[in-house]
């Protein structure tokens, strides 16, 4: 809420002034049913005054929202972390058409937790291990953790291999930068920002299992530097070539998986390894 001469507005002035599409009137059944919270994550409610500075917090409804008929796995819960292993096509954080329908609102709901927060994150299409903070006071610490690169993950990946290559190991490093439509990644000349070891473990048929490191975490990364080698993921319609839009086919999942993290908890002393259960289907 920023500053503002006094009197202050009520918070249904404040919130229809700022939004003047919605009305007052849906603005205060909001706050009736216990859907605009304060900054320790409860509900507000008409009496709770305005205080500049301090923050309140909607989130947004969605009409008709998709349902993604697969159920989060929770691996481990401490003090300081939860892991969940996250199903095919469901989002880590609200975005788009999906706001009940992600990973963390549906792990908030599920643990009556309001402080979990995604340490990093995965892509909508892929599934696989996402790893949450639980402690505020301790969150910093895990971040830094991912920014510094001291976090080990390996993913599984099956994609078309037309014919057996004379090569099993690849390390890709190249640039990385948002395309057209801006969602797309593509690579450029450059200083390198995004490098991936990668290694082809079986062949199967026209098919082949990868296991993909990341050094660095950019967008589409894995899709993109595996798609670079000539070995398209299974059911990706985003490389190498854009697909025409459609609904989700939740028979078709990207065949992309983030199998394992590891590295050294800077609060316990320990060091962890978390793996999916999941498996990538032939």
């Amino acid at each position: 809420m920023p500053a503002a001469e006094q009197p202050y507005p009520s918070i249904v002035e404040f919130l229809f002034r700022k939004f003047p599409d919605i009305s007052r009137n849906r603005w205060a059944e909001r706050i009736r049913e216990g859907k605009v919270l304060n900054d320790r994550g409860e509900p507000i409610t008409a009496d709770t005054p305005y205080s500049p500075s301090k923050r309140i917090f909607y989130f947004r409804e969605i009409e008709n929202e998709p349902v993604i008929p697969f159920a989060e796995q929770i691996l481990f819960q401490d003090d300081e972390l939860l892991v969940a292993c996250k199903p095919h096509f469901l989002p880590v954080i609200p975005g788009g058409r999906y706001v009940e329908e992600c990973l963390l609102n549906r792990l908030r709901h599920r643990t009556g937790m309001a402080d979990l927060v995604p340490l990093h994150r995965l892509d909508r299409e892929t599934a696989g291990i996402v790893i949450f903070s639980v402690n505020p006071d301790t969150r910093r610490l895990y971040h830094e953790l991912f920014m510094h690169g001291k976090v080990e993950k390996t993913y599984h990946a099956l994609a078309e291999v037309n014919q057996t290559p004379r090569e099993n190991q690849w390390t890709v490093a190249n640039r990385i930068v948002r395309g057209e439509p801006a969602f797309r990644m593509k690579t450029v000349p450059g200083i390198v920002n995004a490098c991936s070891h990668i290694q082809l473990l079986e062949v199967k048929g026209n098919r082949g299992l990868f296991s993909l490191q990341p050094v660095t975490g950019k967008t589409h990364q894995l899709r993109l530097h595996l798609s670079s080698l000539g070995f398209r993921i299974i059911n990706d319609r985003v490389y190498p070539e854009l697909q025409p839009q459609t609904e989700d086919d939740f028979g078709q999942p990207l065949q992309l998986l983030a199998k394992m993290i590891r590295f050294h908890d800077p609060v316990s002393g320990q060091d962890r390894e978390f793996r999916s259960e999941r498996e990538i289907l032939w």
